[in-house]
């Protein structure tokens, strides 16, 4: 939704200290975000060190890392001068709608840059519309701001104090305007894109989705992935964890629909049922028969409901699988 920059004062001894001097920043900006009740236990972090003439190929990296493991796997490394080091956590945390918990895997990105020669760039970037005024459809819901753009604006507050700082909000995004507290009230400035959510952010799941897919999406191969019938599906969970929503429709479409709080899991728990749908079709099933064929089976650990709902639209379909 918006990320946010601080520039702490240079690291005087980069090459001795900056690994250091990073994991121990991003350490306590999370545990600002965590007494505030943003960032819930668990998450993952990555190092990468690169030259600064070939940013594109790192010297060491490490990536997905369990944070209570990334500082050991990064205790050792030195950087030079003419070197850049990242260090990034991927944070779960907690919102409120109408006193209802909501939980997304994804909800904080912490990162911060240290370059050789000592200068320091601190980013967080923000990954729900809790914080805004009207969500990603352009509903209204100051209720859902009031009950969280506070704790946010304390945040950005604190981790100002903490790196001795200015809070530099980023440029606008497809959905909202990042600001020195927070986010634009867009009640009062108007949305800057109309319709963000169908426009910008259901396409890049689906394109997320089918880079995951062995030949990516093929017209011949697999069922029509849109309709405006209504569409039934199942829950496609990992154990009690929700990741997503397998679908068809009685004219012949058919497609998984990732639940965006679950985070990565979602899209590539949806991979085997969407070749099962590929495998289906290509016996000469039709949409609904494929859809009967994965109810209460188990792939990789991932299963599928017996149950299934019904939804009046796919959009409706997709918009519950955008909500936390």
């Amino acid at each position: 939704m918006g990320e946010w920059f601080w520039e702490p004062a240079p690291v005087l001894d980069a090459p001795a200290s900056g690994v250091a001097w990073a994991l121990g920043l991003v350490g306590d900006v999370r545990d600002v975000l965590a007494s505030l009740g943003l960032v819930a236990d668990g998450g993952t972090g990555s190092v990468e060190v690169c030259e600064l003439s070939a940013m594109g190929r790192p010297l060491f990296e490490r990536r997905d890392v369990p944070l209570d493991v990334l500082a050991g796997q990064a205790s050792g490394l030195r950087l030079l001068p003419d070197q850049h080091l990242t260090v990034a956590l991927r944070l779960p945390g907690e919102w409120m709608e109408a006193g209802v918990r909501r939980r997304a895997e994804k909800l904080f990105v912490l990162r911060v840059h240290v370059w050789g020669r000592g200068a320091v760039l601190l980013v967080l970037a923000a990954h729900a519309d809790a914080w805004m005024t009207l969500d990603l459809r352009e509903r209204p819901q100051p209720e859902v701001a009031a009950e969280n753009a506070p704790r946010l604006a304390a945040a950005l507050k604190q981790i100002s104090e903490l790196t001795g700082s200015e809070t530099d909000p980023g440029d606008p995004t497809w959905h909202a305007r990042p600001t020195a507290d927070g986010f634009a009230d867009l009640l009062v400035e108007g949305a800057e894109y109309d319709d963000s959510w169908d426009n910008f952010e259901v396409p890049a799941r689906w394109r997320r989705l089918v880079k995951l897919l062995p030949g990516g999406y093929g017209e011949e191969e697999d069922y029509e992935c849109t309709t405006e019938e209504p569409v039934r599906y199942a829950e496609v969970r990992c154990g009690e964890r929700l990741l997503g929503f397998l679908w068809a429709s009685a004219d012949g479409a058919a497609g998984y629909e990732p639940r965006g709080a679950a985070g990565d899991a979602a899209f590539g728990a949806g991979v085997p049922w969407l070749l099962r749908f590929r495998a289906a079709r290509s016996a000469g099933a039709g949409a609904s028969e494929a859809l009967e064929g994965c109810l209460g089976r188990i792939e990789a650990g991932v299963t599928v409901g017996a149950v299934v709902r019904r939804a009046p639209s796919l959009d409706a379909l997709q918009e519950l699988s955008g909500r936390g």
